[in-house]
């Protein structure tokens, strides 16, 4: 089969494209910027573009499948002459359904602890040697690519996005997967450049859970009022299964889970990260592995990339790094952060970079969201706002929105770097939230 990428660097094109080159397909992309790790993991697998920039004359009438990434436009040239050629055009979820439309989709969704979920299910099974397909949007250690696709596979777990499919396909991407085991881990209102108001983002999950295949299973986060409200209100047929927290302690620093076979101890923290690895839990035994082989696999996962991930400094300094962009994935870092490091000074670092965190109206989603830390501080670029045509903020709004007074605010990259600099980072302990890089900041120094 011969396929075509039209942004092809993307994280998670760059993965299915990955993917289909080893499945044996003929695999060619475009894209006007690659960054790294994209760049040399396609490099490698001879699938790199030779130059950047949109090329239609590499459309041609012999192309089996045109996959369409976020990051093109609906102008795209390239987009253009494969519509002209009347070629078969895919958005990447569409694409991965029909890779598995025969098989058992497995479909974690919610606003926050999707990829964690997939993680965490994916390395249960991966160690007990368990072959799914799957598809996860966050690198997993112990895997080399972070899409799989066979022949031969029952099942494929997927992390289920609600942000839209494709610039042609304005549909969550969730909703093109037709689950026949879902879980719902939380709701809370994100991507507000998309779903203007909180009712319109909660109609996705409506769908979502009306797209589970008649007599399907779905898993889901009882402790969540939005959640239960959308799992009660549903009218198509499936078995539901409720999760909540489970029984933990804390002792000299370890997390142990409280289970019926004993203590079990954990290589992750935050009473967030164990809910999550309850609904994870449900969902392997619906693939067949038992609650002893699960808790057996799940001591030694160390959590997905920049989710409470340690960073190794070479002073020995205490800090984790965490792709917290949304209040709701904020409030439970900075709650996990505080309940672990109880005697410890606690800072607190959040970069607000994305469109919905640096809108005035979603910035009343972040009360209270630094509270508990010693010294919280908030980073945003005024360059950021006049890139994204935004309204200036001041400090004292941001101050006023997370209900904080004692909040420091940064809007400078050299002034957040210097006061830094200031800090004895061998003493205290350092949570750093952001899906940047706050102003090139180096967390290893």
């Amino acid at each position: 089969m011969k396929t075509h990428f039209i942004a092809i660097g993307g994280s998670a094109m760059h993965n299915l494209a990955i993917a289909l080159k080893d499945k044996g397909y003929q695999v060619t992309g475009s894209d006007d910027a690659i960054f790294e790790p994209s760049k040399s993991r396609l490099e490698k697998k001879g699938i790199l573009p030779q130059e950047m920039g949109w090329f239609p004359e590499k459309i041609t009438a012999d192309i089996d499948a045109i996959i369409l990434g976020m990051h093109a436009h609906q102008d795209n040239p390239e987009l253009a002459r494969a519509k002209e050629l009347g070629l078969k055009i895919y958005s990447y979820p569409e694409f991965l359904y029909e890779q598995s439309k025969n098989k058992t989709r497995v479909v974690i969704a919610g606003s926050h602890g999707k990829t964690t979920i997939t993680s965490m299910i994916l390395h249960v099974l991966n160690f007990h040697q368990k072959d799914v397909d799957f598809m996860v949007g966050a690198q997993l250690e112990g895997f080399d690519c972070m899409v799989k696709l066979t022949q031969d596979n029952d099942f494929m777990v997927l992390e289920g996005d609600e942000y839209l499919s494709s610039p042609i396909d304005l549909r969550s991407k969730f909703l093109l997967y037709q689950p026949n085991i879902a879980l719902m881990s939380g709701i809370a209102w994100d991507h507000i450049n998309v779903f203007k108001t909180f009712d319109d983002y909660i109609e996705q999950f409506r769908k979502f859970v009306a797209s589970i295949t008649p007599g399907g299973v779905l898993v889901y986060n009882e402790e969540d009022t939005e959640v239960v409200k959308v799992v009660e209100a549903a009218e198509n047929y499936f078995r539901k299964i409720p999760y909540k927290t489970p029984e933990y302690e804390i002792s000299n620093g370890k997390v142990y889970l409280k289970t019926e076979m004993g203590d079990v101890p954990l290589s992750v923290f935050g009473a967030h990260n164990l809910l999550n690895m309850e609904g994870a839990r449900h969902i392997c035994r619906q693939l067949g592995i038992m609650d002893e082989d699960f808790y057996e696999a799940i001591m030694s996962f160390k959590g997905a990339s920049k989710r409470l991930e340690k960073v190794e400094r070479a002073d020995k300094g205490t800090l984790y790094k965490d792709f917290a962009h949304a209040p709701s994935k904020v409030k439970a870092a900075v709650k996990a952060f505080c309940e672990q490091f109880k005697k410890e000074k606690k800072y607190g670092f959040l970069e607000l970079h994305t469109y919905s965190s640096l809108n005035p109206v979603f910035l009343e989603q972040y009360d209270h969201a630094m509270d508990g830390l010693d010294e919280a501080v908030v980073f945003y670029s005024e360059d950021a706002l006049k890139i994204k045509r935004m309204d200036p903020i001041s400090p004292e709004l941001i101050k006023e929105k997370f209900k904080n007074e004692g909040l420091r605010v940064f809007t400078n990259a050299e002034e957040l770097h210097a006061y830094w600099e200031t800090l004895d980072k061998a003493h205290g302990v350092f949570l750093m939230m952001s899906s940047g890089n706050f102003g090139g900041l180096d967390l290893t120094k």
